[in-house]
């Protein structure tokens, strides 16, 4: 049971600043700002959308089919890839273009400043989604517009079930956009922000956007998740970290959960706790692909924070 997850490739170089962006910048000289921050602690991160939904996915024993575009550079990444078992098959190469990356640098305040150069994801709308066989559902995650709108309007045609996500890819679609695209899906999937942003462009409530789908699905963070479907509302816990190291690419980590209680066949309260755990996990680790456990692992841990074995 293959999932096709549509979305970015990514490096993220992560620089810590060990001092506060607010000692070293004038606010009455922003508009000729000029500044340089020293930054001795570095990292480079595999990231992407579909590249932290897929590695999620085939940590918990799922079939990830990621697919999108990546640059010139990215022989670290599928080597990563690839070590992991993961079908790469579908992931295309631009000799013409670096992979997309971010460059983030964090203060001691964790206030960040980004720079995203998205390389090969502008290309990504060149491929289409019809080309793939044997998905059983799939997912449409933050990419470049065109490339969102294409994955969708392909799946819908073909039948194939879908989940919308539309992330940090918000800005890019009007209500217009939105509406079709939840019109198209089968599950809409959000953080508590960008539900407020979705209810505004649509002008649609979380229960007007339930009964167009099987379920709308809003992430609060700590507080957990809720659900809304046809049949009523219902919460989701957060599983208890052990430690909190990093949120960075926890939402990914839920979407995989997601959808391997999806394929399962899971009730959507057990795939909901699926999902908890498996963000829970990720939160646990620096980065967004460095957690590691097999299949019989996380559903020890499953039992151990909700009480119950889902296999």
């Amino acid at each position: 049971m293959r999932a096709l997850i549509c979305g970015s490739l990514a490096y993220d170089t992560i620089m810590v600043f060990q001092d506060q962006f607010k000692n070293h910048i004038l606010p009455d000289k922003v508009h000729m700002l000029n500044v340089a921050f020293y930054v001795p602690e570095m990292r480079r991160e595999f990231g992407g959308c579909s590249g932290n939904i897929s590695y999620n996915l085939k940590l918990l024993g799922g079939e990830p089919v990621p697919f999108g575009a990546v640059g010139k550079d990215f022989e670290p990444y599928r080597g990563h890839m690839q070590a992991n078992g993961i079908d790469l098959t579908h992931v295309r190469e631009l000799d013409s273009h670096f992979t997309a990356q971010a460059f983030i640098t964090t203060d001691l305040d964790d206030n960040q400043i980004t720079a995203f150069h998205p390389g090969a994801m502008q290309c990504s709308h060149e491929a289409s989604v019809k080309e793939v066989k044997d998905i059983k559902l799939g997912i449409v995650a933050p990419d470049n517009r065109q490339a969102m709108l294409n994955h969708a309007a392909d799946l819908s045609e073909r039948g194939i079930p879908f989940i919308f996500d539309p992330g940090q890819a918000m800005p890019l679609f009007d209500g217009a956009d939105f509406r079709a695209f939840i019109e198209q899906a089968s599950y809409v999937t959000v953080n508590d922000y960008e539900s407020q942003m979705l209810a505004e462009r649509t002008g649609w409530t979380a229960e007007q956007i339930a009964d167009k789908v099987e379920a709308y699905i809003v992430t609060r963070g700590g507080e957990g998740s809720r659900w809304t479907t046809r049949d009523g509302v219902f919460d989701i816990p957060c599983a208890k970290a052990k430690t909190v190291a990093d949120p960075t690419g926890c939402g990914d980590a839920y979407r995989a959960g997601l959808i391997f209680g999806l394929l399962k066949g899971f009730d959507l309260e057990t795939t909901g706790r699926i999902a908890s755990l498996a963000g829970t996990i990720k939160v646990e680790h620096p980065g967004t692909q460095n957690q590691r456990y097999s299949p019989a692992e996380f559903e020890d841990r499953f039992f151990a924070a909700f009480g119950y074995r889902y296999s």
